[in-house]
């Protein structure tokens, strides 16, 4: 259904790109001169929290520049950060930020064990992560104009999943975003900020198609592809209740939908029986209801690297023939690059929200490795990327590795490549392989038997999961399910965002595949062998982070 904007939208519109185009050329112009772009956003930051627990901790009255920063600072990871996280939980703010700084929630991230992160969302933050978003939104609608004044199909979660003892919300930044973006952008959003209440996958995802399907939908913006897969096919596979609710102006009575949610859903749930004919002819005709048939999009707007670009070829079966515009690279930490051309995950390095800093690949294990500014990275080469936020993240090794492929100014395009070498990510989960040792741990202890080097892997599906292979010794293994089960369970209970993932049906339930019982050691010998410095040295890989890498593996049963 086209949906023709008034003269009022219209002038807005034009106002809107007008001020937009200067808002981006701004950005570009901060490119131009981004080392000295840096050193300001770094003494800002220090300036900030200098009389803060952790700026005193770690001397920021000393730094001047950035060579006094990497001086005085060493490279610090979360559990560095984490004390001192604390305390900000417990409501003491002064632990990490200085002068009357407010925190609106935590943004919840997996850590590298059980304990999930914390990152705080400060007032500043908010404000550079929102400025990220607007540079890589005005750059892709000025580059798909078709798109303006038109609906957005996007998908949020709660930020308020729990609370810390001072009562601080912990959850999804998203949710924050959607409920405090402006009115004007709001207005063209298909999915109200109450839908992040809906905890049933499926309700959820049939909910926002329910509004989105008789919509004039320009794009779908979600992190991950396989995110607008499912909302594809849920639509596609529920088409004729969908029809029906479209025709009635309701909403799917079976569906767990919190009655509150309905009620704010009312509104929007108009009968439209011209629609819904629409609809029924397009079923008859392709025998299916997908985004390409009653659809025209501008775009779409998802990750592309790593992973994420296993499901671009299923892309085209539902949405067509349609550009793909990375959303960049990001996480609840902070935002990184700002993609600027379709169908590439490279993306200008977003210089005036965070300071950067970048270690070599081969170094990143080192004592005292080295780390160097944005403008004296070499092309062709990979990074691991180390964030200085707003959040109160200093030196914060992201895990993220990229490779320079330009420069936009003197500021670096980068790509990502994927995560550390330890990590595992399907869906945006990313496994640690401390964290699959602590759920095999968790396992053996629930279900009293030992489980030896074992082999967690990830498999490519719809939707994909993960595989544990298991010698088997005898009769001493539990059933198969049962295994696969407590498997399941501990997964959820060490990852956050895999517990997420699997709720959210992006990935499937974890299974166990029973090896014959030297395989593994006989697999870790050969691999040994191949090691100058000898086996003392080889130590069992228990997780493997790319699809296909136990291939060779045989098959008992899974």
């Amino acid at each position: 259904m086209v949906h023709r904007p008034s003269l009022v939208d219209r002038l807005l519109a034009a106002a809107a790109v007008a001020h937009s185009r200067h808002v981006y050329h701004r950005f570009v112009a901060a490119t131009e001169r981004a080392v000295a772009v840096q050193q300001r956003v770094l003494l800002d930051k220090i300036r900030r929290n200098a009389d803060s627990d952790f700026g005193r901790d770690y001397r920021f009255d000393a730094v001047r520049s950035a060579d006094d920063f990497a001086r005085v600072v060493p490279i610090l990871r979360y559990e560095d950060h984490r004390p001192y996280i604390e305390q900000v939980k417990a409501g003491h703010l002064r632990a990490m930020f200085g002068g009357s700084q407010r925190v609106h929630m935590f943004a919840m991230s997996s850590g590298t064990t059980a304990e999930p992160k914390y990152i705080p969302v400060t007032d500043p933050f908010l404000a550079e992560y929102r400025a990220g978003w607007n540079a890589w939104g005005i750059k892709a609608l000025l580059d798909h104009p078709d798109g303006i004044l038109r609906r957005i199909v996007q998908v949020s979660s709660r930020m308020d999943e729990t609370r810390t003892s001072a009562g601080i919300p912990c959850g999804a930044i998203t949710g924050l975003m959607a409920a405090t973006q402006k009115r004007v952008v709001r207005k063209y959003y298909v999915s109200p900020a109450c839908l992040a209440e809906i905890d049933d996958p499926t309700a959820k995802y049939y909910t926002i198609m329910r509004l989105a399907v008789p919509a004039d939908v320009s794009f779908m913006c979600t992190a991950s592809p396989a995110t607008q897969l499912k909302l594809a096919r849920t639509a596609d596979e529920h088409r004729e209740q969908l029809v029906r609710d479209i025709a009635d102006g309701t909403l799917w009575p079976a569906l767990p939908v919190p009655g509150h949610v309905r009620e704010q859903l009312q509104p929007r749930l108009t009968r439209n029986p011209a629609e819904a004919r629409r609809l029924d002819d397009l079923i008859r005709r392709y025998g299916r209801l997908l985004p390409r048939h009653y659809w025209s999009l501008s775009f779409l707007a998802n990750w592309t690297g790593g992973t994420m670009g296993l499901y671009l070829p299923e892309l085209p079966e539902y949405f067509g023939q349609v550009p793909i515009r990375d959303v960049g690279l990001l996480a609840s930490e902070g935002r990184v690059s700002i993609p600027v051309d379709d169908g590439t995950p490279a993306g200008i390095l977003d210089v005036t929200s965070s300071y950067f800093e970048f270690v070599p690949r081969d170094r990143i294990d080192d004592t005292n490795p080295p780390a160097f500014p944005c403008h004296q990275l070499d092309v062709g080469q990979e990074y691991f990327v180390l964030l200085t936020t707003s959040s109160g993240l200093y030196r914060y090794d992201l895990g993220d590795l990229v490779r320079v492929v330009g420069y936009a100014g003197q500021a670096p395009v980068i790509e990502f490549l994927n995560k550390g070498a330890h990590v595992s990510s399907l869906a945006g989960e990313k496994l640690t392989e401390r964290q699959v040792i602590l759920a095999i741990e968790r396992v053996a202890a629930e279900l009293a038997t030992p489980l030896m080097n074992c082999v967690l892997a990830p498999r490519w599906d719809r939707p994909p999961y993960y595989v544990l292979h298991v010698p088997r010794r005898g009769d001493s293994l539990p059933p198969v399910d049962r295994l696969a089960d407590a498997l399941e369970s501990a997964l959820m209970a060490a990852n956050v965002e895999y517990a997420g993932k699997r709720r959210s049906d992006r990935l499937g339930p974890a299974r166990v595949n029973p090896v014959p019982a030297e395989f593994l050691a006989d697999l870790d010998r050969d691999r040994a062998n191949r090691f100058r410095r000898g086996n003392e040295q080889y130590k069992h890989q228990y997780l493997l982070t790319r699809p296909g890498e136990d291939n060779d593996f045989p098959t008992g049963s899974s």
